[in-house]
């Protein structure tokens, strides 16, 4: 018997797309309805074999799944759990795929009656691409997938999340929300903040009276990849995640203006001292 009988996925593009491909590869899934309010990505999809059946309205989707995915921008996530509570059977398990956890595990916790579990979650993977199109079976592995349990998180809806990772090859680690939200904010968030100011400051200088931006080679374009990510997903992770996000873009202005004070002093000695730590911490990861 499959994991998940019925899994109602809300926001069938790269993420919930993903997941819904390794499942049914695995067999772990027994039947896949997608959710959402673009009918031709919906189609798309069927089309492709990643979800079996479509739903325009969340109410009808959700109807007798025992999984519902939340796949959909951060700032959406508590609504929609709201207003499918009504709609889910007994002993349904819900989860989430946002990268921002303390507001949406408290919405959904709230919204949620009693004998639904919410569980948080958030795959740390993805590529700058949307869509159903860019899903892929194996986005997830090797991949970490952060769960935030709480105190009120039931420990068979907590299992169940887990292993529904685990099958799709990620290292599953457990995490308090708060912890998670500063995480994230160091090695995700800030970096896309770095992206998209990068790529405005370079467009924007005008001393040359020529659109540089043409001449970028692959360190540029490698570097900012991520500008070219979802604009209106970051911004509902920069509203939701204001004060982590902020500390960590003053710390790094601290740093940035480290760097700059060597680069005036003409500090080769500090110049080259700061380069190798950065790169011996780089080293490090891979």
């Amino acid at each position: 018997m499959p994991l998940i009988q019925r899994l109602a996925i809300i926001g069938v593009g790269l993420i919930g797309g993903s997941l819904a491909r390794i499942l049914r590869e695995k067999g772990e899934v027994g039947e896949i309805v997608g959710i959402g309010r673009g009918e031709a990505n919906l189609r798309k999809a069927v089309e492709l074999g990643v979800i079996d059946r479509y739903a325009l309205d969340p109410e009808t989707g959700v109807t007798g799944a025992d999984m519902v995915f939340l796949a959909t921008p951060v700032c959406a996530i508590a609504g929609i759990a709201a207003r499918i509570a009504p709609h889910l059977a007994p002993g349904c398990v819900v989860t989430d795929g946002g990268s921002v956890k303390g507001e949406i595990v408290t919405a959904c916790e709230r919204a949620l009656p009693a004998g639904i579990h919410f569980v948080g979650g958030h795959p740390i993977a993805g590529t700058e691409h949307t869509g159903v199109e860019a899903s892929f079976a194996t986005l997830y592995q090797g991949r970490r997938c952060i769960i935030t349990p709480s105190a009120r998180t039931d420990r068979g809806a907590l299992a169940k999340v887990v292993r529904m990772w685990e099958i799709a090859g990620a290292e599953v680690v457990l995490m308090d929300v708060e912890k998670h939200d500063r995480v994230v904010a160091a090695i995700s968030h800030l970096p896309h903040m770095v992206a998209y100011s990068l790529v405005n400051a370079v467009e924007g200088y005008d001393r040359l009276d020529e659109n540089i931006l043409k001449y970028s080679a692959g360190g540029f374009r490698d570097f900012t990849r991520i500008a070219s990510s979802d604009p209106v997903m970051w911004r509902d992770i920069a509203l939701t995640n204001q004060e982590a996000i902020l500390e960590m873009m003053d710390y790094f202005s601290d740093y940035f203006t480290r760097l700059r004070a060597l680069v005036a002093a003409g500090d080769g000695a500090g110049l080259e001292a700061f380069f190798t730590g950065a790169k011996r911490s780089r080293d490090a990861i891979l």
